[in-house]
């Protein structure tokens, strides 16, 4: 839903658009719609947003901004994310609020993963 002044897009970089999108697809059921060979986009995902062709990513440490999915069982997500190609970069950790973890999709975009179910890692 579009709300005034609210944050509604997000645009990343991605080397390899196929990768990406075959990624964000195993892991959490993202739909993609192309728009030509060098962009695509995600919808009603919490935020809407897109991808496109480009040599650089997002990390943090770099000053990108960090993206943070929930999930019920931070196990399993991270799991799911290993199997489909992402690679944890920080390992679950204990934070004011939960616990959380970061990785990288395979356009070395850095994202993390929060739960306020704590797990034993």
């Amino acid at each position: 839903m579009r709300e005034h002044e609210k944050l509604n897009y997000v645009e990343y970089a991605a080397f390899d658009l196929t990768q990406t999108k075959r990624f964000f697809t195993q892991v959490f059921n993202w739909q993609f719609t192309d728009y030509g060979p060098d962009y695509c986009d995600f919808t009603e995902q919490g935020i809407d947003g897109g991808f496109y062709r480009a040599d650089k990513k997002s990390v943090q440490a770099q000053g990108g901004a960090l993206l943070v999915f929930y999930s019920n069982d931070l196990v399993q997500t991270r799991n799911k994310i290993v199997k489909a190609g992402g690679e944890v970069t920080q390992d679950i950790f204990d934070f004011p609020g939960g616990q959380r973890f970061h990785f990288t999709e395979p356009s070395g975009n850095e994202f993390a993963v929060w739960s306020d179910n704590k797990v034993d890692n």
